[in-house]
């Protein structure tokens, strides 16, 4: 049962290296904001709008929280079993489908463009995450969990394999940069987007945080294992600060690893917000992009850290 602390620092914030204190605020604890979802996925906030909006995968929805007044409603429904969402540089929401099998962007006036729902003739499987990059283009992941069943998604063969996509933004142009990462499932750049990170959540014996080199903006190169999750470990959605920390959503059903775990550059975890739920996905937010948000199981959370998201994520 949640139960806020009352205490600062909150005993929730654990540092696993000293290099964190400076991330940590001692003056902020972790807050729920909302409960009531049966998986949360994909936060991603509005700060022209001063809201935030996350999908509830089985409930087939995009739920809206509003900063002033703490209120949610429902945004979308029905969202085609949504999951990853993020903005364009154009600040268009840029959506994930399970069930669409698709990647979509909202309009300004609400309408819904398909961005990319096939790959030389062939339906994509289930969309999970994306991200864009500066030059507009969108990357986005492609594993097969929202086809595997009716809970998260429809039922159907894969017709392709699972892959990370980029789709240009000028020509619509697709290309697929990796089909080698098993599950592939979150991903983000590096602040100076010299780097992707894409999570195996398929990868054996444990989940592993991939890392390739971006060449020529559009290839990638150079594959390696940056984090092994070891036993239990279990990343999913993640987001970078401004000093190329990964925020990781974490976690197992178990008290000592549900929450985010923080790495540094090196891939050394130095940090770890514990959550009484596994969280999924988080993304930041605020006027300054200094507060975290997390997707965790039923709930939406916030922190404030002494750090701040890179542009774009």
């Amino acid at each position: 049962m949640w139960q806020p602390s009352e205490r600062y620092p909150d005993p929730a914030v654990r540092a696993l290296d000293e290099s964190f204190t400076q991330y940590r605020l001692p003056l902020a604890s972790v807050e729920r904001l909302y409960t009531g979802c049966r998986w949360s996925e994909g936060p991603v906030y509005f700060g022209d709008g001063r809201y935030l909006l996350w999908s509830d995968i089985p409930n087939d929805r995009i739920l809206k929280w509003e900063e002033e007044t703490g209120v949610v409603s429902v945004f979308r429904k029905t969202s085609y079993n949504a999951n990853g969402n993020t903005r364009d540089r154009q600040g268009r929401l840029v959506t994930c489908e399970h069930r669409g099998r698709r990647v979509c962007r909202t309009e300004y006036d609400g309408t819904l463009t398909t961005l990319i729902d096939s790959y030389r003739g062939k339906r994509l499987n289930s969309p999970n995450d994306v991200v864009v990059k500066s030059d507009g283009s969108v990357w986005f992941t492609d594993p097969t969990f929202g086809i595997l069943g009716y809970y998260e998604g429809e039922k159907d063969a894969p017709q392709l394999q699972p892959a990370v996509y980029r789709v240009d933004g000028q020509t619509g142009e697709t290309s697929i940069v990796t089909d080698e990462v098993e599950g592939p499932n979150g991903l983000a750049f590096s602040p100076d987007e010299s780097k992707l990170y894409v999570v195996a959540s398929r990868a054996q014996p444990n989940r592993r945080i991939m890392l390739y080199d971006v060449v020529g903006d559009a290839k990638l190169a150079n594959g390696r294992v940056f984090i092994d999750a070891g036993p239990g470990g279990s990343p999913d959605g993640f987001r970078v600060d401004i000093h190329g920390n990964l925020w990781c959503g974490w976690g197992t059903g178990s008290d000592e690893l549900d929450g985010v775990r923080i790495f540094n550059p090196s891939g050394q975890p130095i940090g770890h917000i514990s959550l009484p739920e596994r969280c999924a996905n988080v993304c930041f937010g605020g006027r300054w992009r200094n507060r975290l948000f997390m997707a965790a199981s039923h709930s939406l959370y916030a922190l404030y850290v002494n750090t701040q998201g890179a542009a774009g994520g």
